[in-house]
């Protein structure tokens, strides 16, 4: 039987700029499927956008285009942000693709035939920002008049709602109450942290479900009800249904369907007090992953949809944490966003997929800090593994010229109690790899580098090195070192593509990866490494990284938060200004491009070499590629640049040496040039 896997994560709604909840989200879901697929399972992994709803149509009416043209330019920055982030999905579903549409219209007559779906009259409190129903008492606070009536009120994601009254369609949850409890019970882990499941019990189950409205008839943007189309089909049948379309469900093409979602089920039973025995098909390697404030919607609406349209059910539905800052949660408004863009350029990929994953603890909010982040890189990447691959490459190369002597078990004292410790540190990977416990998972890889760590101590290499050393024992010692990081090369592909990949090349072992028979003793023979070593993870300065990206967090934050020098600024009620001294502080000087180039490993950025008329050629990085597709038209250019800012670190390797001024207008951007007979250096001002 073929082992298969299919893993989704939600469909993101494209309202705006996504941060690192949304990107931990996709890396999470990429980190399970490349480790499915190491494991050799047949994997199918689906990440996509939902379209449709009151807010994007609002947001499009804002801007004056239409919803369409809205969605599609979302979609392309989306899939930029996925592409940065090396995101290995399968497929990238949009609600708005043909096929999508038309199995919602087809599945929403079926239900209504059915009788699951009736006709009615909604009123309630709505949320356009939640796209969500409320009653009076769900709202976080309640607005009233003089005579005490509710007039409004906030929801308790903080947005504020309107009362809405109007004909709706209705999806008969009810009647699925005590099918939904019993499918609870019989699959009790579906929902991961099971804490959550006693969340949905005690506070919407138990309490009675309430018919959900399904349809809307105060906007159109969205799939129309073929039997009565003033009506479109409200966000959570047309969005759920998205894990099924994805694969072809109700289409002639149903091939992935029937590998992905019917194929392979087990029937799950549970027999309740009065002796009824409730049977489900489900198929265990079916699995989503979602924040915690949506799973609601995926952990009673989705189940029931598929119960009543008789598929089979999930396995599993993975609810995670938030990131949040030391002043709460992440939010635009309060500008302490922090966007994965900025984080990947200046300290790379795998810094941001191993923070993310290691720092979330499971079923907990984890706590975003500056401090955190570059702490990790030093401590844990740089300290921890970028040493033991330093000083093992070093000693390969010192004692046996680069060649990796033959692995031999038990020659010192100390190979058999590694070799165990590698042994069940692998367990505990491979236990909470499927739990989806990834720090403890990463706890077990390091682990593995702290105990290899060790060893070197206990051996001393540099000893059995000597004259009078013992040969055979120090060649079984850089055997065991090299094998270590192999293992660790393995355990942390999922995670650290690039960093992975480096381990294995220096150590001269390619990058084949089979997860599913990896051990200690898997290593390769008379394998060259190379001749000499590239710190992997150089040491940053740390106060000068935590500035950086706090710099970066404020600069996000709205005017009247950001934090100012009141001595330099002065804010007037009309526009702000600023003292002569402080302009005259910034030196701008005329600079000719003498070379430009793509930096490899980002798509915004451009490498400028410039002669400010210094004696000195300057490097500059610049965000502009994408407005300067040909960039060779630069070069020759006579650009104004900020010729005096402090030099700054960015992509690990390059120091920036000012900045290249720009004008912005409608979208589009354009450097600053002056004529070409200025000479190079002249200041402006």
């Amino acid at each position: 039987m073929t082992k298969s896997f299919y893993i989704t994560t939600p469909i993101y709604y494209p309202s705006g700029k996504l941060h690192i909840g949304s990107a931990y989200t996709t890396i999470a879901c990429d980190v399970l499927a490349r480790y499915k697929r190491m494991m050799n399972y047949d994997t199918f992994y689906l990440t996509g956008l939902d379209e449709h709803g009151q807010k994007i149509q609002s947001k499009a009416e804002e801007v004056g285009i239409t919803p369409q043209a809205y969605v599609d330019d979302m979609a392309v920055g989306v899939k930029e942000l996925w592409k940065l982030l090396d995101i290995s999905y399968d497929k990238f579903i949009r609600t708005t693709d043909d096929y999508h549409e038309e199995v919602v219209a087809q599945v929403f007559e079926r239900l209504l035939e059915k009788g699951d779906i009736y006709l009615g009259e909604y009123q309630g409190w709505y949320s356009v920002s939640d796209e969500e129903f409320f009653t009076e008492s769900q709202l976080a606070e309640v607005y009233r008049d003089d005579e005490g009536n509710v007039i409004g009120g906030v929801a308790p994601s903080g947005h504020e709602v309107e009362l809405v009254s109007e004909e709706s369609y209705f999806f008969k949850l009810s009647k699925y109450a005590d099918q939904l409890v019993a499918f609870y019970k019989a699959n009790p882990d579906f929902i991961s942290p099971n804490i959550r499941m006693n969340e949905m019990l005690k506070n919407f189950i138990e309490p009675g479900l309430e018919d959900l409205a399904v349809s809307r008839t105060t906007f159109t943007w969205g799939v129309q009800v073929p039997s009565n189309p003033k009506h479109v089909v409200y966000v959570w049948i047309d969005a759920l249904l998205n894990y099924a379309t994805a694969l072809g469900y109700g289409q002639s093409d149903s091939a992935n369907f029937d590998k992905f979602w019917l194929a392979n089920t087990v029937t799950k039973s549970w027999t309740d007090d009065s002796g009824k025995t409730w049977d489900f098909t489900v198929n265990p390697e079916v699995n989503h992953m979602v924040g915690k404030d949506i799973l609601r919607f995926h952990s009673i609406y989705w189940p029931i949809i598929l119960m009543a349209l008789e598929l089979p059910l999930p396995n599993r539905l993975v609810a995670h944490g938030w990131f949040v800052m030391q002043d709460g949660k992440m939010s635009k408004s309060k500008g302490n966003v922090v966007y994965p863009e900025m984080l990947v350029e200046r300290f790379g990929l795998d810094s941001l997929r191993y923070y993310l994953m290691r720092s979330l603890p499971v079923g907990s909010d984890g706590t975003f800090t500056p401090e955190d982040y570059v702490g990790r890189i030093n401590y844990e990447l740089a300290n921890d593994l970028g040493n033991l691959l330093n000083r093992t490459v070093a000693m390969i190369n010192k004692y046996f010229g680069g060649q990796i002597p033959d692995y031999k078990e038990n020659v010192t004292d100390f190979d058999a109690d590694l070799s165990d410790f590698v042994a069940e540190n692998l367990k505990l990977y491979h236990q909470n790899m499927d739990a989806v416990d990834y720090p403890r998972a990463l706890e077990a890889v390091w682990n593995i580098i702290s105990r290899t760590n060790k060893y070197i101590d206990e051996t001393a290499p540099w000893v059995l090195a000597k004259e009078d050393g013992d040969k055979e024992q120090l060649a079984a010692v850089m055997a065991h070192l090299a094998a270590s990081l192999r293992v660790v090369a393995h355990l942390i592909q999922p995670f650290m593509m690039e960093t992975s990949n480096a381990i294995m090349e220096q150590l001269g072992l390619g990058t084949d990866f089979d997860l599913e028979h990896l051990e200690l003793s898997g290593l390769p023979s008379g394998v060259q490494v190379v001749a000499k070593g590239t710190p992997i993870f150089p040491r940053l300065e740390m106060e000068e990284e935590i500035n950086y990206i706090k710099d970066q967090m404020n600069a996000g934050k709205p005017a009247a938060e950001k934090e100012w020098n009141p001595e330099d600024i002065e804010l007037k009620s009309e526009k702000d200004e600023i003292k002569f001294e402080t302009f005259d502080a910034v030196e701008i000087r005329v600079a000719e491009v003498k070379e430009v180039e793509k930096v490899e490993g980002s798509d915004k950025l451009l490498r400028f070499r410039l002669d400010a008329g210094d004696g000195e050629d300057r490097q500059i990085l610049s965000g502009i590629a994408k407005f300067y597709p040909n960039e060779q038209e630069l070069v020759g250019k006579k650009l104004q640049i900020v010729a005096n800012l402090k030099p700054r670190k960015m992509m690990k390797k390059y120091v920036s040496q000012g900045m290249i001024l720009s004008a912005e207008h409608d979208g589009k951007l354009t450097v600053l040039t002056v004529d070409g007979s200025v000479p190079n250096g002249s200041v402006i001002g």
